[in-house]
């Protein structure tokens, strides 16, 4: 008899178990519509090598102290290691949740002592319990945490995107700092050397204690900017050695300006691929994937719940076997609107991250297309701020000789030598933005887009007439 039950209760709940259906609504991917191509038109946004971004793209700049510098910051990096604990935990929550889909089993051991002699008892068991998940509910709860589990992986490839770009802007920002120090520094001695010229001119009555005061001035001005750039350059530093992980006492640079710094050519993929690289992209839409899971854990909250349950256990005194086998139904009947309103809040959630998964993916296009306009003209204004500090150069040793002749006023002079001095200044500072772009259209690109067989031309220090 007893065995006729447990068969019918196991083909009962073989039959629960395969009759069960999910409430789970379809996914669908919210639809954005993707231009064909980007609105910069670039060069070699067709090519095949554009398809995917490289992964160690820093290494395109051809600095081994950059490279070094990025491998110690993913190391140890302090942002990096916050973000990789968070998708721990969410892998840990994520096993939790599915947890709740698999029998428990509990094991017990009873010793009972009564006042009379019979009255003692031992026993062991084990208990086993399993809920079915008839609904779904279970099963939605697990893959929405699963859902949420990646979109924290998701979120670190982006922090380490971020740090990586961060890391490589910092330290082109020391180049470049290095670089006007360098500058100014020259042209102070350039100023000096031409105070000098001028006081002479003035004992010997040929110009005024104006011309002298007013080229002392000049020389005044370049070195109060001096101390300015060397405080700008050690907070730099100092970031930077933050964002490597490493205290800024004893952090130091050793490469000095852009002489050596490569730089790549840019290969923009298709939007959609890119779209698609894009780690906040993919994380926008796992959490759109884990509301639409929670939706339907909150509609199968409405249905009842069935339980089953099993003990088996030895009792030793007296000996004898011990079974038990259960099940149970319960169906919710009032909670005060509780489950609407899980329900309710569930559809609202997800509407949000519809919108949501839409603007990260419209922002992510304008990053691109910003990036792409900016490495453009950019590049534009290097070229032009070269042939710029060419003409500043060649009329400031103009007006030197005329000056030195007697052929034309000091006032001359000393236009062209501070329009000499604002455009190396100038050009150094473009050259700057014009790495940053490059880099910020690496991280707008989900990582990087340069062709690896494409060339690579070199950041020349900005030329001047010192030495």
């Amino acid at each position: 008899m007893t065995t006729t039950i447990t068969r019918r209760f196991t083909v009962f709940a073989c039959a629960v178990v395969l009759g069960g259906c999910s409430v789970v609504p379809i996914y669908h991917r919210p639809d954005v519509p993707l231009p064909r191509s980007w609105a910069t038109p670039t060069t070699a946004q067709n090519a095949p090598a554009a398809a995917l971004p490289a992964a160690q793209w820093w290494r395109s700049f051809n600095s081994p102290e950059l490279n070094a510098l990025v491998a110690q910051g993913l190391a140890q990096g302090f942002d990096l290691r916050v973000a990789l604990s968070r998708v721990e935990q969410a892998r840990g929550r994520a096993q939790i949740a599915g947890a709740a889909g698999r029998p428990a089993v509990d094991a017990g051991v009873s010793i009972n002592h009564g006042s009379g002699t019979g009255n003692n008892t031992r026993s062991v068991s084990a208990l086993a319990s399993f809920e079915l998940d008839f609904w779904g509910r279970n099963h939605a709860v697990a893959q929405s945490a699963e859902a949420l589990a990646n979109a924290s992986q998701f979120d670190a490839d982006t922090v380490r995107i971020t740090l990586v770009a961060s890391i490589v802007d910092s330290y082109f920002q020391v180049l470049s700092l290095d670089e006007r120090i360098g500058i100014a520094q020259f042209i102070a001695e350039d100023a000096q050397r031409i105070l000098s010229l001028v006081e002479k001119q003035a004992e010997l009555g040929a110009t005024s204690q104006l011309e002298v005061a007013q080229q002392r001035n000049a020389l005044q001005s370049v070195q109060a900017l001096l101390p300015l750039l060397l405080r700008e350059r050690v907070a730099t530093r100092n970031q930077l050695a933050v964002l490597i992980g490493v205290p800024p006492q004893g952090f130091s640079i050793v490469h000095a300006g852009f002489s050596g710094i490569s730089i790549p050519v840019v290969a923009a993929a298709v939007p959609a691929d890119v779209m698609q690289n894009r780690p906040d992209i993919r994380a926008a839409e796992e959490r759109l994937r884990a509301a639409n899971f929670d939706i339907g854990a909150a509609r199968a909250a409405f249905y009842p719940s069935v339980s089953l349950s099993a003990q088996i256990g030895h009792s030793f005194s007296p000996p004898a076997a011990l079974w038990n086998v259960g099940a149970s139904l319960l169906q919710p009947l009032f909670d005060a609107g509780q489950r609407e309103g899980q329900l309710r809040v569930d559809r609202a959630h997800a509407e949000e991250l519809v919108a949501s998964y839409r603007q990260t993916v419209i922002q992510a296009l304008q990053d691109v297309e910003n990036q792409l306009d900016s490495t453009q003209n950019l590049d534009a204004a290097d070229r032009l701020g070269q042939a710029a500090l060419n003409s500043a150069q060649e009329a400031q040793r103009l007006a030197r000789i005329r000056y030195e002749r007697g052929a034309t006023d000091f006032l001359s002079l000393l236009t062209a030598e501070r329009t000499r001095f604002q455009s190396e200044d100038s050009l150094a500072q473009v050259r700057l933005q014009k790495l940053q772009a490059i880099v910020g259209l690496y991280r707008a690109l989900g990582g990087g887009a340069f062709s690896a067989d494409a060339p690579a031309a070199s950041i020349p220090s900005v030329p001047s007439s010192r030495g």
